[in-house]
């Protein structure tokens, strides 16, 4: 499976159009604009299993680093500051590492107000 099985690629390409500039990524926007905030609990473990590129279970600073680049493989590498931002956006247990559960939680913490997690 592939993420473009899971997300449309056009909403991958303006996702990623969207933070081209270094120190222009957002989790949130990128999350809304991919369609990663509208997607069940389920494909985003499925959509995790695809980023976690070292099949570890969980997704850790080295790797999220290189996170638009597992959507596309030209895009950019993000920077320290947007790394350590989405890291602590998602690391919900504080122990520097993203489990699906993270990738989950974050998606609830992006959503729209007034629309419930469990809605999906």
């Amino acid at each position: 499976m592939s993420l473009t099985d899971i997300l449309s690629p056009s909403d991958i390409a303006a996702a990623l159009r969207d933070c081209q500039a270094p120190d222009s990524f957002s989790p949130k926007k990128f999350f809304q604009i991919s369609g990663m905030s509208k997607k069940s609990s389920s494909q985003l473990k499925e959509i995790f299993r695809i980023l976690d590129n070292d099949q570890s279970g969980y997704i850790e600073e080295d790797e999220l680093k290189y996170f638009l680049q597992r959507f596309e493989c030209g895009a950019r590498v993000l920077t320290t500051s947007e790394t350590k931002t989405f890291l602590a956006a998602a690391d919900h247990d504080g122990d520097g590492k993203i489990g699906a559960e993270g990738i989950d939680l974050f998606r609830c913490r992006t959503r729209l107000p007034g629309v419930c997690c469990n809605d999906v």
